[in-house]
C-alpha cells in the first residue's frame, strides 16, 4: 500500500517541537502495512518509526497497544518502545490523526521462512506470553469466535464467486467451531497477528516483533495456532512438520503446554485459519479496485483449514 496521510514539512516541524529528539532530517513513507500510515523518521538523535493511526484502528485501543509495547520492551521482549513527548505523553495527534513515535528496530522480515526462523519465533512467542502475564490492561479479541458469524454474513452472498459452494462449507465449519470451541485455556496477552512480515531478523537472529495493533487478551494456544498457520506451510500450501516441530519445541523450552492446550490445538488451528480466511474473503470481495490495500487470496487459508480438519491430534504438528 501507499501512505494514507501525507505529513507536510511544516506539520512535521511543529510536531517534532513536542519531543526531545533533535531536528528531523528525513521522513520517508514505508510502503508495507495495511492499517496505518508509517514513516521512517530520521533525526539528529537517531531513527524512529512515526505511525499515524487510520480509521481501521479504534483510538480507544491505542493506550492498550502503546502500554503493552512499553511493558514488553521493559521485560526484554524485542519490540518497539513508544517515545514520550516533553509532557510525558506518548499518544499525540498529527494531521488530524492519533499518532505515536516508537523506536526503530534493525532487521528484515524473512521472505523465505526456514526452520531456524520458526525455532527463534517459538522462543520469542513464549517469552512474550510470559512477559505479558503481569500487564494490568486487558483488551477483548474483537476478531475471535463471536465475530466470525457476522463477518461471514457480510461475504456470504458473493462467497461462491471465489469458490463454488464456499458459503455453505464455511457456515458448516463455523457451526462446528461454535459448538466445540474450548474454554478456560491459559490466557493472557497475545500478539494475534505474528506473521513473518511482523518479525524481524538481523544477522540470522530474531531482532524484533512489530505491529501489535491486533494484540489482545486471549488463549496463548490460539496465538500458537495463528503462528502455525502463518509460518509452517510452504508456497504450495503443503504443511511442513519440521518447521512446526521446531517452533513448538522452542516454545516449550520457555513455557510448556497444558494437557488442555495440547488437546485443543487442532481445533484452534482450524479457528485461526477460518478467522484469516473470513477477513481475507471480505477484503477480496468488498475492497474497491482503487483502494490502497493489496488484497490477499482467501483460498490460501481455505487449503490450510482443510489440512487442519484432517489432523488426528497434536502429534500431527510434530508434538510428542
Amino acid at each position: 500500500m501507499a501512505v494514507y496521510t501525507e505529513v507536510s514539512d511544516e506539520d512535521l516541524r511543529q510536531f517534532m517541537a513536542e519531543y526531545d529528539l533533535g531536528e528531523a532530517l528525513s521522513c520517508k513513507g514505508i510502503a508495507e502495512g495495511i492499517e496505518n500510515s508509517n514513516y521512517a523518521l530520521t533525526t539528529t538523535t537517531g531513527t524512529y518509526i512515526l505511525t499515524l493511526y487510520e480509521k481501521r484502528v479504534n483510538p480507544d485501543d491505542l493506550p492498550f497497544f502503546l502500554g503493552l509495547m512499553e511493558h514488553l520492551a521493559a521485560a526484554g521482549v524485542p519490540c518497539p518502545t513508544p517515545i514520550h513527548g516533553r509532557d510525558g505523553e506518548a499518544l499525540r495527534r498529527l494531521c488530524g490523526r492519533p499518532v505515536a513515535v516508537v523506536t526503530f528496530l534493525a532487521g528484515m522480515w524473512p521472505r523465505r521462512v526456514a526452520s531456524e526462523h520458526c525455532a527463534d519465533l517459538g522462543f520469542a512467542l513464549a517469552n512474550l506470553h510470559l512477559a505479558g502475564i503481569d500487564f494490568v490492561m486487558t483488551r477483548a479479541n474483537d476478531l475471535s469466535l463471536a465475530s466470525w458469524r457476522p463477518l461471514l454474513a457480510r461475504s456470504a452472498a458473493c462467497a461462491d464467486e471465489v469458490k463454488d459452494g464456499l458459503a455453505a462449507e464455511l457456515s458448516a465449519e463455523l457451526a462446528q467451531l461454535e459448538a466445540d470451541w474450548p474454554a478456560d485455556l491459559p490466557s493472557g496477552v497475545i500478539h494475534a497477528d505474528l506473521f513473518p512480515d511482523n518479525v524481524l531478523f538481523h544477522h540470522g537472529r530474531l531482532s524484533g516483533l512489530i505491529d501489535f495493533y491486533f494484540a489482545c487478551t486471549d488463549a496463548f494456544a490460539y496465538d500458537i495456532a495463528i503462528c502455525i498457520n502463518a509460518w509452517c506451510f510452504e508456497a504450495d500450501r503443503s504443511f511442513n512438520i519440521t518447521k512446526a516441530r521446531r517452533m513448538l519445541r522452542a516454545y516449550r523450552e520457555v513455557r510448556d503446554f497444558s494437557e488442555k492446550e495440547l488437546v485443543a490445538l487442532p481445533l484452534l488451528a482450524r479457528g485461526s485459519a477460518l478467522r484469516f480466511l473470513l477477513t481475507r474473503l471480505y477484503d477480496w470481495l468488498c475492497t474497491p479496485d482503487e483502494a490502497l490495500v493489496t488484497r490477499k487470496n482467501p483460498l490460501e487459508f481455505y487449503d490450510k483449514l482443510r489440512f487442519h480438519t484432517s489432523v488426528a491430534g497434536p502429534g500431527d504438528y510434530g508434538l510428542d
